[in-house]
């Protein structure tokens, strides 16, 4: 199957982990830009060079593709950038001519509102206002503490400006250019101008998701057509109905809605079905390890499944649970393991995870060195690095030394016999993310 990716930006978990990913079946070729087209934190993508990039693909199976990359030049960029509605119309029309005749599976975002005062991924303003137009979104605008009219005009002019264009894609979507097209709700509340255009949407007939550096993954996954089942098997079944940090709907509904994004079935019982996902989730409150959100961590005795089974770290946001994740070392049986996940957001470890299970299960080509790659990786980052070393650095540094003992618990696990040649770097030189080579 030939495939064409086309990432929200360059970072690992966004460039890198579609390559990993993809390599489990060597039947599958990824085409992908070079990762020098695309945005970082402060540079937009090179919209004119990606287009270009689209004009001269070979003939191709299916078309990932991430919108916000083309229109703004990066999901930061969407949020930032000062293009008009009619400048980023001309620019959109021009990739229009290049969908027809390919199955395309798309997503745009539907643009975020942090709850913070950081203005790293934001507009200038954020760092004195982004907490109180937070709580002006959050209040449907009936809440304003003092926020400057200028900037507040600024703020709801872009939103505008972003849910014009999401409408012109989902007229797009109507004249059966998309074979799948979403809009994804990135960092959402309960509440907000995000979930109100998200709503609206639905009733012009558009599809949605919580969720959003994951998407193309899950869209992967669905580009890959086969019959799975998957029962999901909480480790805290009483809690599923609760709300993960920085999504709007219940844990329940997030793995729902990423299974079905994904194309699994959902089978009716664990007998029945062919995978048992298990959940990690959390008891009440997600924790947030970096912000010091705690939570109660797991607990009880796992048990790995008697069947294939995959694993959705979600107890803690940006990071895994240490107590579940040594259990799950000791106990692995690597016939019966089809991955692991356990950065950032719910959804976010559940579209990547899952992406790997529907390129591993009855792969035509299946690579186990690839596969193993993999593991390693999301255990480095999202339990060594994220659950462990990410507090005790003030700031990005050499953290070699301080990753060995977990590069050598995994190496013995994951058959890694050169723990030496592992590489960490900071991509876009912040703690937030790293990049693990092996």
């Amino acid at each position: 199957m030939r495939i064409a990716f086309v990432p929200i930006d360059n970072r690992p978990v966004c460039y890198s982990l579609a390559k990993d990913i993809a390599e489990i079946d060597g039947s599958i070729k990824l085409f992908i830009p070079p990762r020098k087209l695309l945005g970082d934190l402060k540079k937009n993508a090179d919209t004119e060079g990606l287009l270009k990039w689209l004009e001269n693909l070979e003939t191709i199976d299916a078309l990932i593709l991430s919108l916000d990359t083309i229109t703004y030049g990066g999901l930061i960029p969407s949020r930032r950038g000062c293009e008009t509605l009619e400048e980023l119309k001309k620019r959109i029309n021009r990739i229009k001519p290049l969908l027809a005749g390919r199955k395309v599976y798309a997503f745009s975002s539907i643009m975020r509102i942090s709850n913070n005062n950081y203005n790293e991924e934001e507009k200038e303003y954020w760092k004195d206002w982004g907490k109180k137009i937070f709580e002006y979104s959050f209040s449907g605008g009936k809440i304003n503490d003092g926020i400057p009219d200028e900037i507040l005009k600024d703020y709801l002019d872009t939103r505008k400006r972003n849910f014009e264009i999401n409408k012109i894609y989902l007229e797009w979507q109507k004249e059966g250019l998309f074979d799948t097209l979403i809009f994804s709700k990135d960092d959402c509340a309960e509440k907000g101008f995000n979930v109100e255009e998200a709503r609206e949407l639905e009733k012009l007939g558009g599809k949605t998701k919580t969720g959003a550096d994951e998407i193309p993954l899950s869209l992967l996954a669905r580009a890959v057509e086969k019959e799975i089942a998957i029962y999901p098997e909480f480790t805290e079944p009483l809690y599923k109905n609760c709300i993960s940090n920085y999504e709007d709907v219940s844990i329940e509904k997030s793995v729902l809605g990423q299974l079905e994004l994904c194309g699994f079935k959902l089978a009716d019982s664990k007998d029945n079905a062919d995978i048992i996902l298990v959940v990690n989730n959390f008891i009440e409150k997600q924790g947030e390890l970096v912000m010091g959100w705690e939570t109660e961590p797991f607990s009880k005795t796992f048990t790995p499944p008697d069947k294939p089974y995959c694993i959705a770290d979600a107890r803690y946001a940006n990071g895994a649970d240490n107590t579940f994740v040594n259990q799950v070392l000791e106990k692995l049986n690597l016939n019966n393991f089809y991955g692991y996940a356990g950065w950032n957001t719910t959804a976010n470890t559940l579209g990547s995870l899952l992406a790997g299970v529907k390129l591993k299960w009855k792969a035509e080509k299946y690579n186990h060195k690839a596969f193993l790659k993999l593991q390693m990786i999301r255990f480095l980052d999202d339990w060594a690095y994220q659950a462990n070393l990410r507090g005790l650095i003030n700031s990005p540094r050499d953290i070699k030394e301080l990753m060995k003992p977990y590069e050598t618990k995994l190496s013995g696990i994951f058959n890694y016999l050169s723990p030496n040649l592992i590489q960490y770097s900071y991509p876009w030189n912040r703690k937030f993310e790293i990049e693990v080579s092996l």
